[in-house]
């Protein structure tokens, strides 16, 4: 990046914001030792968004220790915009990460006291306000703690209200919930919100939606969110689904197998390239609200979204740890390796 690029007059108008976490991943390596990675679904998500050209707003603080410097260092390299750039005294959030054979991370949470959860409902509302050009908000993953509720589920439900899009992303960690049940009731209260809502194969197994597999999952929590308009549901190697509730379904798949390095990441970068190809849908039609352009999708559309996302995590598993694609390089992926698009 240049740094023409990297300044505030050259970015392009906030159109993301994101709330979540922040953390340094402390990946084990072959010999035993740990290699400290940037991380943090939602703070992936951002960098991913910057990256595919979208104006991208963090909302939490970050911590003033080395760790909570770098995660600030490389959101402004990225073009990210930090609601709060004064940073906080408490720590940075760290993830113990373990690789099983197929590069699939496992993870353990070390998050009390630390400076992503020292916010407020009325923090990320007032951040919010300040954004003109705002169209999508987004969180996920560990906000959806329970102990949490009384920060996200506030505001996520005052950014509907006032009529911007509500993306959920429920990534969900079970293993490291006190509480399952009361866990999954704080994840069905946020999706509650959404008007797009992310989800795995894995996570709608943890969720215990009904359903004989995961298709058939992922249309059922469509069906009992009926404020949702579209789910993205993800199947790792096998590919991903993207629903809506106007009775539109795309699938894709990788028609080749990849060179996986490992998968952190991968669906922050999935989400991200489908918010920039539906943003940069939204913009070509000229539609004022983002929201209204998520409630129209065609089948086609929904299918080109659904290959630009699919890319975008491609290109992120063939490399170590996560390192989310430019829009340039997610968009020459998609035309020169064509997903296939029959899930048989």
């Amino acid at each position: 990046m240049t740094s023409a690029q990297s300044t505030s007059s050259a970015r392009p108008p906030v159109q993301a914001a994101i709330a979540g976490e922040a953390l340094i991943d402390l990946i084990r390596r072959p010999d035993g030792s740990y290699l400290p990675c940037l991380g943090g679904a939602l703070y992936n998500l951002c960098r991913a968004l910057a990256r595919q050209g979208v104006g991208t707003q963090y909302l939490n603080p970050l911590s003033r220790d080395r760790f909570g410097r770098e995660l600030a260092a490389q959101l402004m390299a990225d073009g990210v915009v930090l609601a709060q750039p004064e940073p906080v005294q408490q720590v940075t959030s760290l993830a113990v990460v373990n690789l099983d054979a197929n590069g699939h991370p496992d993870y353990a949470f070390y998050r009390e006291g630390v400076a992503d959860r020292a916010v407020t409902a009325e923090g990320l509302q007032n951040s919010c306000a300040a954004l003109p050009a705002l169209q999508l908000v987004c969180t996920g993953a560990l906000a959806l703690d329970a102990r949490d509720t009384a920060i996200y589920l506030p505001w996520l439900a005052a950014q509907r209200a006032a009529g911007r899009c509500v993306v959920v992303d429920a990534n969900l960690r079970p293993s490291v919930m006190p509480d399952l049940a009361v866990y999954r009731t704080t994840v069905y209260a946020a999706l509650a919100h959404a008007h797009i809502i992310k989800a795995s194969d894995e996570d709608l197994e943890h969720l215990a939606v009904p359903g004989d597999d995961a298709l058939a999952r992922a249309k059922h929590l469509l069906a009992a969110n009926p404020q949702a308009h579209l789910m993205a549901l993800t199947l790792g190697a096998e590919g991903a689904w993207l629903l809506h509730r106007n009775g539109a379904q795309c699938f894709a798949k990788e028609a080749q197998p990849l060179q996986v390095v490992d998968t952190v990441g991968a669906g922050d970068s999935f989400l991200a390239g489908l918010l920039a190809h539906l943003l940069r849908q939204s913009e070509a039609a000229g539609v004022a609200r983002f929201v209204q352009c998520v409630d129209e999708l065609t089948a086609d559309a929904c299918q080109l979204a659904l290959r630009h996302a699919l890319a975008s995590a491609s290109l992120c598993v063939m490399e170590q740890g996560c390192v989310p694609p430019s829009w340039e390089a997610a968009l020459a992926r998609s035309e020169q390796y064509p997903a296939a698009q029959d899930p048989r």
